[in-house]
Formats: structure tokens, C-alpha cells, sequence
């Protein structure tokens, strides 16, 4: 029973949302290795933190001896997944399904163990079904029953278009978890309602229901916003590992501790430990190091984190860097002038030109000495005087 306990915490840490709790406790004491089953639809090709909250959810059920299945989304890509959009998505071509998951399985085994991951592709099965199967899957549910969606019931109240493709994205979605007889089937919570669709279609087909896992979405480097590329507030995996830890280290102390919670493979009690250390008078700031250590170790290796940690106090904590500042994104292209003044670091344009004349402004910890200079794209610490620091984004 211990051992049970200790696993189902293991299991349940940082979930949002367990369906039902019960039946997955119930699945435990078979005392089998489960079939534990993550879709996902290659519409893109490659991935950041906040993709990666899942993939470390799957690695715990790995590391508990249960058997995980990464399915490729490969038809249903082309079919395009509706899940919080307010448009039709436009549906991906083969060619771009196929060289974004090759891409997919890569990044993936920088944390699940491929010796103990099944590899699938919808398209095995959901291409065999026909056009007979098409429409006995369609006619497993109703048109009322879709429009409970909250995407489709706002689209559809806004007079905005629903494709009838995208009614059959979750009917394919739940036949996905037939096909493989899951056990339990992770997402995030804009998926509750394709999962709960592979319950349902698993009781039409006389199989037991797979528990449903959903997982909070990680919140950016803003500190609001979901992460996410679009609204620049992303760490990316394939990131180097001084830009990574850079990143990292601005994020609030405050979500700090979501980051240990869904990022970080550190035992529970650890993490508590470390959260009374802080609270006991621990400077925040060395846990945080401790966790981009741990995160670029992951997806690079232990030399770089130690690397990335000797540049970062090289240049920063020398440099007497603050803990947290201010956050911008801007469009690349921004001139350095412009970009101090928008970043509320000198008052107008003139200014910017006269400090870095006099050596006034660094970034990253190098001085800027091009009154002209348009800075690259990506992440990078500016610089005026002694006191004024601002996080600035270009994309």
C-alpha cells in the first residue's frame, strides 16, 4: 500500500485534473504495467518548456514501469486540431507532417527513454476505417453534444465558421485510444474535451475507459501569458545553454515554484525543503540557479550547466545584475537608441546616444559603443548605468 500511495503522488504532482481518481487507483492495483498514451499532432517543429510539461508526466509513468505509447498525430495533423482556436486551422500538407515528426521524436527522447517508448501513427488505423468507418465513427455522437465544446459553442454563438472536419477531430482523437486499448491518456486541460471523447468511445466499444491526466499549461517568462512562441515569452529545448539560463533566471520567484513543480524531476520532499530554505532566509536566487542547472543538464549536458552558470555570474553578478526587472518584447529591427527609449531606460533618443558615448550601457554585460547599433534577434539583458536593467525581447 505504500508503495502505491508513493506512486499515485508521484502521478498526481502538479496535475490539474484526474478523471476519475478512483478508477486510475483501481488500474494501479492490477498490479500491471499500464498503457499510458500521449497524442500529438506534429504542427510544428520543435518545442519549448511549456510542451515539455506532459513529456516529463510521461517519464514519471516510465520511471514507475508502465508502458508509454507517443502517438504521432500524422492524420489527424492533416485534419487540424480544433482545441482553443477561433478559426478554422488550416490543415498540415504530408510532407510537412512527416518532417516535423521526425523532428518530434528527436526532441522527445531528450527525455522519455526510447528503450522503454512505443512510437505510433494514427494513420495505421485511422486510414484503414473507409469511408463506412467514417461514418459510423461520425455517428457516435451528435452535433449538440460538439457544440458543448467551448471553442465551438463560441465560434458558433459569434457566427464565426465550424468545418464539419473539425467535429471529427475528437471523434478521430477518442478512436485513437480504442486502437490502442489506453489505460490513461495525458493533455492539457483545452483537450478535456477530446479525451473525455475516448472514454466515451471506449464504452461504445466494450473496452475499459482510460483515466483521463491533464496537466496545467506553464506560464511564460511574462509571468501571465501561457508560453508559447507567439507571444515571445518562450524557453525553447534546443536552446543554448547560456540563453537558456539567462531566461531562467529572469522568471519571478513566485513562478519559480511552478517550475519546480511541473519542469524540475526533483523528489517532492526536496522541493519542500528547498521551498522552507527560502522561506527560512535562503536567497531565491540560488535555487533558482539550481533549477536552470538542472533543466539545461536535461536537454544539453551537466558541463554546459556548469558553464552557463560561470557566464552568468561572470557577467551579471559581478555586475551587481538585479534578481528580477522590468520585461519587453519588441520587433526586430529596433534601433539601440529606440529600444532604450521604449524600454523606459533613458527619457528620449538623444539620451540613449549620450550614454553610450560615455560607455553607459551594456548588454549582456558587454558595453555598446555603436550609437547606431540594431540588435540581433532573441533574449538579452540592457543595461543604463548602475541601476536600470530591462529583460528585452526582439523577434
Amino acid at each position: 500500500m505504500a508503495n502505491l500511495e508513493a506512486a499515485l503522488a508521484e502521478i498526481k504532482r502538479g496535475v490539474e485534473e484526474l478523471i476519475p481518481e478512483e478508477e486510475l487507483i483501481a488500474k494501479l492495483k492490477e498490479n500491471r504495467p499500464l498503457r499510458i498514451k500521449l497524442g500529438a499532432d506534429p504542427t510544428a517543429p520543435d518545442i519549448h518548456l511549456g510542451h515539455t510539461v506532459i513529456l516529463n508526466k510521461l517519464r514519471a509513468f516510465q520511471d514507475l514501469g508502465h508502458e508509454v505509447i507517443f502517438l504521432i498525430g500524422d492524420f489527424t495533423g492533416m485534419v487540424g486540431d480544433p482545441s482553443g482556436k477561433n478559426t478554422t486551422r488550416p490543415p498540415l500538407t504530408p510532407e510537412q507532417v512527416l518532417a516535423n515528426a521526425e523532428t518530434y521524436k528527436e526532441q522527445v527522447f531528450k527525455i522519455l527513454d526510447p528503450a522503454k517508448t512505443r512510437i505510433e501513427f494514427n494513420s495505421s488505423w485511422l486510414k484503414e476505417l473507409g469511408t463506412e468507418g467514417m461514418i459510423r465513427l461520425a455517428a457516435s455522437s451528435t452535433v449538440a453534444r460538439m457544440l458543448e465544446r467551448d471553442d465551438f459553442k463560441k465560434r458558433y454563438a459569434g457566427n464565426q465558421p465550424i468545418a464539419i472536419h473539425e467535429f471529427i477531430y475528437p471523434l478521430l482523437q477518442g478512436y485513437d485510444s480504442v486502437a490502442l486499448k489506453a489505460d490513461v491518456e495525458l493533455g492539457g486541460t483545452d483537450q478535456k474535451f477530446n479525451l473525455l471523447m475516448g472514454r466515451e468511445l471506449q464504452k461504445q466499444h466494450g473496452q475499459p475507459q482510460q483515466v483521463v491526466l491533464m496537466m496545467p499549461l506553464l506560464v511564460g517568462l511574462d509571468g501571465e501569458k501561457k508560453m508559447s512562441k507567439s507571444a515571445h515569452n518562450y524557453i525553447g529545448v534546443s536552446e543554448a545553454p547560456t540563453e537558456m539560463f539567462g531566461k531562467i533566471m529572469s522568471i519571478s520567484d513566485d513562478l519559480m515554484w511552478q517550475y519546480y513543480e511541473l519542469l524540475s524531476f526533483r523528489p517532492l520532499e526536496e522541493v519542500a525543503q528547498l521551498k522552507a530554505d527560502v522561506e527560512a532566509g535562503k536567497n531565491p536566487r540560488d535555487v533558482k540557479i539550481l533549477l536552470a542547472k538542472e533543466i539545461i543538464a536535461r536537454f544539453h549536458t551537466e558541463a554546459d550547466a556548469d558553464a552557463a552558470e560561470q557566464d552568468f555570474i561572470n557577467r551579471f553578478q559581478k555586475g551587481a545584475m538585479p534578481d528580477e526587472m522590468p520585461e519587453f518584447s519588441f520587433e526586430q529591427g529596433i534601433a539601440i537608441a529606440n529600444l532604450l527609449k521604449d524600454a523606459d531606460l533613458v527619457g528620449s533618443t538623444s539620451d540613449a546616444m549620450r550614454m553610450i558615448r560615455q560607455g553607459a550601457v551594456k548588454m549582456d554585460g558587454e558595453k555598446v559603443e555603436d550609437t547606431k547599433l540594431v540588435p540581433a534577434t532573441g533574449t538579452a539583458v540592457y543595461q543604463v548605468g548602475k541601476r536600470k536593467f530591462a529583460r528585452v525581447t526582439l523577434a
